[in-house]
């Protein structure tokens, strides 16, 4: 299905038109649900007009990936094709391990083989009905610059922190690759829209091949219940920032309703990320991560992936693993000699060579060990293609080549290299041999390598019997596992090194062989009782748990879509909370005769990254016209100085100034500061000096600002993940040391400010409403527009004087904040720009109304 929408978005995204054979490829199957074609998506999109499904009440997810678990075989006749399952994909486990009784799966992917053009619908029909799987076909050309292209050459080793300083390492970001990720993202949204029913499906998408498709689908369904999963690592933000479209990926991945990664060092990269480059902060709701995103939350997942248990322990039970078992024992045990065992892909990041030069190392410091030590080393294919993979293959037949002629012996090699693909049991049977398992990746997303190690040494009764072990004996591992790879921080009982360091790896070699039976026995029960309950099964159930927490709120708020290409997004608010519109408070403000504004200033009708925080001779004029009117009462609210306001604001005669957060007060230009609340004593700033300044000299960007009343430390110029550490910290300790004086802490937009108790915005606003009262003057028109948490003291009393004594019977209330958040005002404008095309609207009334008298 292909809406005018889409093909907008599209175009919008990548500067080209979609693929020429892109209707053909969007051939339609039999739908699970007929989305409604006429719907034109540049509306809101509102779920309650999608009928109930009559599908089966279970829960229903559809599984997003690049690849499908499917292996596709041509038939002998060269007529048609074979299907089965890949049962060592993570994606067919994760069904497993969801439980066919609770949870109904759908696939969504590509088929490793190309089907021809006139075979895909029949492909398509025999998948959906047979294997509950939606193919989708892309020309070989598209996949190649999608997949060996964008992902390979550059996302994949972008994220494992590999720079592309020049074209022969990672390749140069190319917009032509690009354009083909953004399309191929599309094809896959446009095929999940095939049978998606969107007001109950889950839909989960897997891995960086798919980070931009959380967009489409969310323009397509503003409440669509969206999760992503990350397999690999999410780099530092210094490493990320590298990336031309690194924003476009950011806001893509927010489009979802939950985006999960394997550890904490992965989101915390992620998160640090969309504040230095969103300027997004996050915070933890009772346990759970969340980011606030134009109204909706985006909660982050942290959870490493497990096994299929159920899956490895019947491998362990063939008869095939037996026989093999036997075969490795008598080639190794028996012959009196230790099997250390890797197992990695081909690839410049899984450190194979690495560990290969530290058993060299080995050998050499250890020649106790020659003649008796093996590393078997099993190399897997490499899954992308180039020249880095040559070089990793050439590389490790050399070195194996050099450690085998040096040390080796006669019926003694001490590196066995595997470098064909094994099936599945002759891998297990290894792991059963194995003394130890050694992963050494320099950066690897999570590598389940260790957990199937884990699980296959403790066995079962069979393989006891092969082994010749008695009941009585414990079971025992050894794992040396690289600290940059993602199952590390699970596995407390590993060695851990840095691959980098030879001489470091060579050494834990020696004591994961050397250490005593009872520590490695020990080892082993702690990492079979984390492997073993923390299952593939364990992970897809809490990730789904999470995404049905974070989507239940959908139908309570109001959802509609805003931006174009990939910056498109959705607004989510509650109901009450609207938009302010501009044609309707004019209208308000033309039929009310006492009116009531009060504006903040920084933030509100300054931008806050102004450097020049000065008012602009448009505002001062703005000001002027609205203050001029006789049925006008006009404040600006600020936590500026009194000096300040007054060198700034001299020009407005007859506009009302309120300082330091409604401490001074004036009613026009020439009448006198009042002072509201108790006489400021400021002898607390003898003691909060000191402590800001500490903080300022450790903190490169910090000022303080010293006020008549009030001291404000502001890190508006800081590192913004360092300055938020340290307002938090010079809060607490603010806190602490003037605990028994008169003032209160509060931290605020880029700052940590401490003043009087009592003092508030809302006092100002309490002020203006009964000085009007006392004058005969009942407003029936109030603005209060602000944008920081201090301006909400001013909402409150606006909005609890509604119905009371101070304001009209018919007043007409209109509370605003800036952009949107959580707040107690019931509208609010976008930015600084809407609030003076706001202000100019009313003062042109005003205008209007004085020529015309």
């Amino acid at each position: 299905m292909v809406t005018r929408s889409y093909s907008n978005l599209l175009e919008l995204a990548t500067g080209e038109s979609p693929p020429p054979s892109f209707d053909q490829l969007n051939r339609r199957i039999p739908r699970v649900v007929d989305i409604m074609s006429n719907l034109d998506n540049d509306y809101p999109y509102d779920l309650s007009a999608v009928s109930p499904s009559s599908a089966s009440p279970k829960d229903r997810v559809i599984i997003v990936a690049n690849q499908l678990p499917i292996r596709v075989h041509r038939k002998l006749d060269n007529k048609g094709w074979t299907f089965d399952w890949v049962e060592d994909s993570l994606l067919l486990q994760l069904k497993d391990g969801l439980g066919e009784d609770d949870v109904e799966v759908i696939y969504v992917g590509c088929l490793q083989e190309e089907i021809h053009l006139n075979e895909q619908e029949e492909v398509s029909q025999i998948l959906l009905e047979t294997f509950k799987c939606v193919p989708t076909f892309l020309p070989p050309e598209l996949f190649s610059r999608f997949y060996h292209g964008f992902c390979k050459q550059q996302l994949w080793p972008l994220f494992h922190y590999m720079l592309p300083l020049s074209p022969d390492l990672g390749g140069r970001f190319d917009r032509s690759l690009w354009q083909a990720y953004v399309s191929v993202n599309k094809i896959f949204a446009d095929k999940i829209l095939e049978v998606i029913n969107p007001e109950d499906d889950f839909v989960w998408v897997h891995d960086y091949h798919l980070m931009v498709l959380p967009t489409f689908l969310r323009k397509r369904f503003n409440r669509v219940k969206l999760g992503f999963f990350l397999h690999s690592p999410f780099p530092s933000s210094e490493i990320y920032k590298t990336l031309p479209v690194r924003e476009e990926l950011l806001r893509a991945l927010l489009n979802s309703d939950l985006i999960g990664f394997h550890t904490f060092d992965y989101a915390r990269h992620f998160l640090s990320c969309c504040s230095r480059m969103l300027g997004l902060s996050y915070e933890s709701k009772r346990g759970y991560i969340c980011l606030e995103y134009y109204g909706r939350t985006v909660s982050i997942k942290i959870l490493a992936v497990g096994i299929h248990m159920g899956q490895l322990q019947s491998v362990l039970s063939l008869s095939e693993t037996e026989k093999k078992v036997a075969e490795l024992k008598s080639r190794f045990c028996d012959r009196g000699r230790v099997m250390m065992l890797g197992v990695d892909d081909m690839d410049i990041f899984k450190g194979i060579s690495l560990k290969l030069l530290a058993m060299e190392q080995f050998l050499i410091q250890h020649p106790e060990w020659r003649g008796k030590v093996v590393l078997v080393q099993i190399a897997n294919p490499a899954r992308g293609r180039g020249r880095d993979v040559q070089e990793v293959q050439t590389e490790t037949y050399t070195t194996v080549k050099r450690i085998n002629e040096t040390f080796g012996q006669p019926g003694y090699e001490p590196v066995i290299l595997i470098d064909k693909p094994l099936p599945f049991f002759e891998k297990i049977a290894y792991y059963v041999v194995a003394e130890c398992c050694l992963v050494t990746a320099v950066r690897d997303g999570m590598n389940l390598i260790p957990y199937e190690y884990i699980i296959s040494r403790q066995g079962n009764e069979k393989l006891d019997k092969v082994l010749e072990l008695d009941s009585s004996n414990k079971k025992r591992s050894m794992l040396v596992v690289s600290e940059f790879i993602g199952c590390s921080p699970s596995l407390s009982g590993a060695i851990r090194v840095n691959p980098w360091n030879i001489d470091a790896v060579a050494e834990a070699m020696d004591c994961a062989i050397e250490m005593a039976e009872p520590e490695k026995q020990l080892r082993h029960e702690k990492h079979y009782r984390y492997v073993s309950t923390h299952d593939v099964g364990y992970w897809a159930h809490s990730f789904l748990q999470d995404l049905e927490r974070a989507c239940k709120d959908h139908g309570r708020r109001r959802c509609w879509g805003i931006g174009f290409g990939l910056g498109f997004r959705v607004v989510a608010l509650d109901q009450s909370f609207r938009k302010l519109s501009i044609e309707h408070i004019v209208s308000a403000y033309r039929r009310t005769k006492k009116r009531a504004i009060l504006f903040d200033y920084d933030g509100t009708l300054m931008p806050q990254a102004s450097i020049d925080k000065s008012p602009s001779s448009n505002s001062i004029e703005i000001l002027n016209k609205l203050c001029r009117d006789e049925n006008n009462v006009v404040f600006l609210v600020s936590a500026r100085s009194r000096k300040t306001l007054d060198s700034w604001f001299s020009p407005c005669e007859n506009l009302g100034l309120a300082a330091e957060h409604g401490y001074f007060m004036r009613l026009k230009r020439n009448a006198e500061w009042e002072t509201h609340g108790p006489v400021a004593d400021c002898s607390w700033k003898q003691i909060a000096e000191p402590v800001m300044k500490l903080y300022t000299e450790t903190t490169d960007g910090s000022t303080i600002e010293d006020k008549e009343t009030s001291l404000v430390w502001s890190y508006e110029d800081s590192d913004p993940d360092f300055g938020s550490c340290q307002a938090k910290e010079l809060l607490d300790h603010l806190e602490s040391v003037l605990a028994n004086e008169p003032v209160s802490v509060k931290s605020g937009q880029t700052i940590v400010e401490v003043k009087p108790q009592g003092v508030s915005k809302g006092l100002v606003a309490e002020r203006l409403l009964s000085s009007m009262q006392e004058r005969g003057m009942l407003p029936d028109f109030v603005l209060c527009i602000g944008d920081d948490r201090s301006d909400e003291d001013m909402f409150e009393v606006i909005m609890n004087s509604i119905s009371g004594p101070s304001l009209s019977p018919t007043a007409e209330i209109f509370a605003c904040t800036v952009g949107r958040k959580p707040s107690r005002a019931k509208y609010y404008l976008d930015d600084t720009v809407e609030i003076v095309r706001l202000m100019q609207g009313l003062a042109s009334v005003s205008e209007e109304a004085a020529l015309s008298s």
